[in-house]
């Protein structure tokens, strides 16, 4: 399923589903989207506070629930990531979302939501920026407005020119994109809303984790059998995941040559995607093909309508 495109004067919902924001940033994204032609429905429950979450679990259900059933709305954009997310699933109506497809835009902690939607719902969704995200930068911005807005023809993702990509191998694969943030893919093993992997090519990024703790994500995945039965591997960006020393530690190159490119599975690094920027949109659940010599994506079918 897909969401029908999005055109200058529609309606964006604005969701807070993980942590809380500050007011002053949810009014200056709000206000940045508007000039830019479009315009803005608030849930409800955006500016509320409960510790580190924007609400109690069912508000900021509630307001996912509603933005979907809302005719008005084209597109979902979430506000922040953070933590919070997961909280959320089991006051979701899921029958709600595979009866009204949308639009649905997020990364982070909204990884839960990006890869459940699409395994509970069969529903597109994008791993791009958010409402405070920096749009400044127009590579950023670009690429979700064009992904958003012309999505409905083929297109390719890249890096910008002067960011290359690296590769194990120099082959061109097919299948279907999966992902996000490697926590939240951890987090939701043994559940539910677990990811599978099998004949998919897995995408993954995180932030602000020791070299250590990415080992051990990692070899969670492996010890799931989750990363050898991928058809292929994206490495986005690891943003803060070093240290000043390496005394008692392994290095992030190290970890990844040890856990991911040992599995000798087609695997693309370094792709502008995550807690960096530029921050490229990829649409999770669509048929994709990986050109690994070139580091590009083609994307094989409309994601939106």
């Amino acid at each position: 399923m897909i969401g029908k495109r999005l055109c200058i004067g529609d309606t964006i919902g604005i969701i807070c589903p993980s942590s809380a924001e500050n007011v002053e940033a949810i009014k200056n994204g709000i206000n940045f989207f508007k000039k830019q032609g479009f315009n803005i429905k608030d849930g409800k429950h955006i500016y509320n506070r409960l510790g580190y979450l924007a609400g109690t679990d069912m508000e900021r259900a509630q307001d996912l629930n509603n933005m979907f059933l809302d005719p008005n709305i084209k597109m979902i954009l979430c506000i922040r990531g953070g933590y919070g997310s997961m909280r959320t699933l089991p006051y979701i109506d899921f029958d709600i979302i595979k009866n009204n497809p949308k639009i649905f835009v997020g990364f982070s902690d909204i990884t839960t939501y990006l890869n459940g939607f699409y395994e509970k719902c069969n529903l597109i969704t994008f791993h791009g920026p958010m409402l405070t995200s920096k749009f400044e930068d127009e590579f950023t911005l670009n690429s979700l407005l064009n992904t958003v807005m012309n999505g409905y023809n083929p297109f390719t993702i890249k890096n910008p020119d002067h960011i290359p990509t690296d590769s194990n191998s120099a082959i061109t694969i097919e299948g279907t994109l999966l992902g996000g943030n490697l926590s939240l893919i951890c987090s939701t093993l043994s559940t539910d809303f677990e990811i599978d992997t099998t004949d998919k090519i897995l995408f993954i990024e995180d932030v602000g984790e020791e070299p250590y703790s990415i080992d051990r994500m990692l070899t969670h995945l492996l010890l799931a059998n989750k990363l050898q039965v991928c058809k292929g591997i994206i490495l986005g960006q690891f943003t803060k995941c070093s240290l000043p020393h390496y005394e008692r530690s392994l290095t992030l190159e190290e970890i990844i040559q040890d856990r991911i490119l040992s599995l000798n599975i087609p695997t693309v690094l370094n792709f502008m995607s995550g807690h960096d920027y530029p921050k490229l949109t990829l649409p999770i659940g669509a048929n994709i093909q990986l050109d690994c010599k070139n580091g590009t994506i083609k994307v094989l079918e409309p994601v939106v309508g």
